[in-house]
């Protein structure tokens, strides 16, 4: 059961699809917690939430078990969002009375507008009643233990034969839809191949366009024996 919390505070983070959306969350629980006061989390898209893809879903799915975790007041999705961002964050603010937003500067984050000036100045009018804590996060890595990656692209797994490879055109076969993350400084389809089953996430290891461990996909799928 949650405790009675300070009221006269109350934070705000503001997330968008990256690896940082979670470091984000984090650093907003510390300062909640040393605060004592309610967290909410926020992220914004003009899709509705049954076009995302893969991707999408696997970060929504994952901020949703760590708002659990952290036992946060609410985590907001405003989907099939038609107004600016900043009018929905004043928004959000004027409703749940926030008083400090979080938010973070990165160069492949839809969030970096806020560190520019014009946005940042029109959403300071918007809510002139908060405090605004700009964090400095570092560009995405799809995964620390292979490397750093880059920007995920749409991507099909196909059997073959006694494995899988990983194409990138919609075959007429059966095929595992994903993301694919290729590892930065090499010629070859090496990386990790990210897709959604049964609303979870799961990722595979590609070297050189095959798959890794073939058995993991075929455990969830069955597509043939292997």
């Amino acid at each position: 059961m949650k405790h009675a919390k300070r009221m006269d505070e109350s934070i705000l983070v503001c997330v968008y699809y990256g690896l940082n959306g979670e470091r984000l969350i984090r650093r907003g629980h510390k300062l909640a917690t040393l605060l004592d006061c309610p967290l909410y989390i926020l992220t914004v898209d003009a899709k509705p939430v049954d076009a995302f893809d893969a991707e999408k879903s696997g970060y929504i799915e994952r901020w949703t078990d760590l708002s659990k975790e952290l036992e946060v007041e609410e985590f907001i999705i405003r989907d099939n969002e038609k107004q600016p961002i900043q009018k929905v964050v004043a928004e959000i603010a004027r409703e749940k009375n926030i008083t400090q937003i979080i938010v973070g500067q990165s160069a492949q984050s839809r969030w970096e507008e806020i560190t520019k000036g014009s946005f940042l100045n029109v959403l300071l009018k918007e809510v002139p009643f908060a405090d605004f804590h700009i964090v400095a996060v570092k560009r995405p890595i799809a995964n620390e233990e292979y490397g750093t990656f880059e920007k995920g692209v749409r991507a099909y797994v196909v059997q073959d034969l006694d494995t899988y490879k990983i194409v990138f055109t919609c075959p007429k076969s059966v095929s595992i839809e994903g993301i694919f993350f290729k590892e930065l400084g090499t010629d070859f389809d090496n990386g990790i191949f990210k897709f959604s089953y049964q609303n979870k996430m799961h990722e595979v290891r590609i070297k050189e366009g095959l798959v890794t461990n073939p058995h993991l996909i075929h455990s969830i799928y069955g597509l043939s024996n292997v």
